[in-house]
């Protein structure tokens, strides 16, 4: 899978790409990742990228004209999305991973710096904007990577153990269950007899209680959404 990220700042990306399993996936070419600076791409003796918004107003726009040239510079493969990084744009969340993970093959990501971008980008070259959250950083490489990060580690061969990426929070509607390690006892701290049983069914059971009551203290509109996809009645108040 090819990413190609638009971004000013492509020095921004050196540590995380070559860092973990991003590093190592990328490193066995089950992603590939590409930089691509708008600055290259100017016609002017400063290389400006921004400029004052029509209409006057506080900040510097995004130009059009160096985005539409740094996209347009990039190989074209056949299921291929183009996505801007704005807090206007719908939440990532884990579905929507999955949904860029098996069906693109190129994933274009143009990173927002300054107060905005022209409008031009936003209805003649991109597909779609993603937010990471219902606040304002300071660039749109954080999300940016935050994607690639995601949707990578959903590709074959990253992880490890195919299994444990079907356990993790949200994937089945819910957040995690709690989880310990040894010694069984740790500044008085016991693990719960339950996990030391030996009894797997017992196990199950007492995960998925504790799923259940996690999500719903800790996201109870998750936790709704979830009951409303299940056919069976919600689980009697008091559940552990």
């Amino acid at each position: 899978m090819r990413f190609d990220i638009v971004t000013l700042f492509p020095e921004f990306f050196a540590s995380p790409l070559a860092s973990g399993l991003l590093g190592k996936a990328i490193a066995r070419d089950i992603a590939q990742v590409n930089l691509v600076n708008p600055r290259d791409f100017t016609t002017d003796k400063h290389h400006r990228v921004d400029d004052e918004p029509y209409g006057g107003g506080v900040g510097m726009l995004l130009k059009p004209d160096p985005l539409f040239a740094a996209v347009e510079s990039l190989p074209l493969l056949p299921r291929r999305s183009v996505i801007l990084m704005s807090p206007q744009g719908e939440t990532l969340h884990q579905r929507l991973f999955e949904e860029l993970a098996t069906d693109y093959d190129q994933l274009v990501l143009v990173c927002g710096h300054y107060e905005g971008i022209d409008e031009r980008v936003r209805q003649h070259l991109v597909d779609r904007e993603l937010s990471l959250g219902d606040f304002v950083l300071t660039c749109g490489e954080i999300p940016a990577l935050a994607l690639v990060n995601g949707v990578v580690r959903l590709r074959p061969g990253t992880v490890g153990k195919v299994e444990s990426l079907k356990l993790e929070s949200f994937e089945q509607g819910l957040l995690d269950y709690p989880q310990y390690t040894r010694p069984a006892e740790f500044r008085g701290w016991t693990v719960p007899e339950v996990l030391r049983s030996g009894n797997h069914q017992a196990i199950d059971r007492w995960r998925h209680e504790q799923q259940l009551a996690r999500t719903q203290t800790r996201r109870p509109d998750l936790y709704q959404t979830w009951l409303g996809s299940q056919n069976s009645p919600p689980p009697p108040k008091g559940t552990p």
